[in-house]
């Protein structure tokens, strides 16, 4: 067994420089690349931050270390001490000259995917090997990004003074009822995996917190087989007592103007890799009312009228005609959940729209449980099966408002991803459970 003070890293690729001539180093990596040029050997490691070429004459490494080069397979984990030297022909201006390598983990061949991309992959085929897929550096970038997206989300609202929750998995009641739900056995008796944080959100604006979020699952039994559907997503949700529904408008506006930046500013090298020029949006976002997009949408062909839900067809309607990310407000109420606060025959519900997609919806909620209880009955629902929720109803409840957003679209909205797949490590659809 190798011990581990010989193949410790003491440097990442991008923590070595030109200026660092003379100096020894230790890399660990995976072997990315092998040219042998008969009277010299080219190693590429790659690591996290990059890469760095090991070069090897045959006069200056030793035959153990000539033997090993010659064994290796790209994709195996290897380690080397050496030392820098300048070469402006290598990655990064520098080069290393092993006096050590040491085979931690060889690769089988051949692999499952190309890690170069040099020969292209089918996506199911990519998720299968989902641990090597993430070797390639687009695909790397896109999970860096998604960790700055969230860093960038806790740190804005912990600024707006939220308070970060969390709330049950495993419910007894659906969300929103309907039947796409997943159910599962608790102790002998039904439950479900819970499509949404809604309902446990909405109680805690009567604890006095007054300004929630969870970042958090959540599950849909939908069989849906889309590009911008999976049926285990990530939502960001807030809640905001004493707020209306533009207050959280602004909210939301505003986290999205700051996780822009913050990516922006901080994945310059990940956008790179994705061929990605990323405008940060124009504050205050475009407000469309819900009469105006239906008219958009109804010029452009599609078969709409008012009252119906926008299908993916009359969405990009309305989004190739807008071209930003934009507000659509004053939904008809009778098409939004029962918790919607009514306005008429409108509604205080609003969604925030990408040219492509939904990204996130909210509203004013309905505070007053006599109201709640007529719109669970119309809407076909039993109000005893939401019994829990309604007693936090009367004991003091005060206004509130709240949206939440899906993570994985507001991703595919940054990243330039096609698939929704493409953002999420394993995701889980229809036909995928594994790995």
């Amino acid at each position: 067994m190798i011990s581990d003070k010989k193949w410790k890293r003491t440097h990442y690729s991008d923590e070595i420089t030109p200026n660092m001539e003379g100096r020894e180093v230790v890399i660990a990596g995976w072997v990315h690349e092998i040219r042998d040029l008969g009277g010299v050997s080219f190693v590429i490691i790659r690591d996290r931050k990059g890469k760095v070429q090991l070069t090897a004459p045959n006069s200056k490494i030793t035959e153990e270390i000539k033997d090993k080069i010659s064994s290796l397979n790209r994709e195996s984990v290897v380690s080397a001490k050496g030392k820098v030297s300048e070469d402006e022909r290598a990655p990064g201006n520098f080069e290393i000259i092993p006096n050590e390598l040491y085979i931690l983990s060889e690769a089988d061949s051949p692999l499952p995917l190309d890690v170069s991309g040099n020969v292209k992959s089918e996506l199911d085929t990519r998720l299968n090997a989902r641990f090597m897929d993430l070797r390639r550096e687009e695909i790397g970038s896109i999970f860096k990004i998604r960790s700055q997206v969230f860093t960038e989300i806790r740190n804005f609202l912990e600024s707006e003074e939220f308070i970060e929750i969390t709330t049950p998995k495993m419910v007894a009641t659906a969300t929103e009822g309907g039947t796409e739900l997943f159910p599962i056995s608790y102790f002998g008796r039904e439950a479900f995996l819970n499509q949404s944080p809604q309902l446990y959100k909405q109680i805690m604006m009567a604890t006095g917190l007054d300004r929630v979020y969870e970042i958090g699952p959540i599950f849909r039994a939908e069989e849906h087989d889309t590009v911008k559907h999976l049926n285990e997503t990530t939502s960001i949700d807030i809640e905001s007592a004493f707020s209306t529904k533009e207050d959280v408008m602004c909210v939301l506006e505003r986290l999205i103007f700051n996780v822009y930046k913050g990516v922006k500013e901080n994945c310059q090298a990940e956008l790179k890799s994705l061929d990605r020029e990323l405008d940060v949006p124009e504050l205050p976002l475009k407000r469309l009312d819900y009469d105006e997009a239906l008219n958009i949408a109804k010029n452009k062909g599609a078969d709409i009228r008012y009252g119906d839900d926008f299908t993916t067809e009359a969405e990009k309607m309305v989004g190739e005609k807008i071209d930003e990310i934009y507000f659509i407000t004053g939904w008809p109420a009778d098409i939004k959940p029962f918790y919607v606060q009514p306005k008429g025959e409108s509604s205080t519900a609003f969604d925030l729209m990408h040219p492509r997609f939904e990204l996130s919806s909210g509203a004013q909620r309905v505070h007053d449980k006599a109201l709640l209880e007529k719109r669970l009955r119309k809407q076909g629902l039993n109000p005893e099966d939401f019994e829990f929720y309604l007693d936090s109803f009367d004991y003091g409840m005060p206004p509130h408002s709240g949206w939440g957003l899906g993570a994985e679209r507001l991703l595919m909205a940054m990243t330039g991803a096609s698939n929704i797949r493409e953002v999420v490590m394993f995701p889980r659809d229809r036909r995928r459970l594994f790995p």
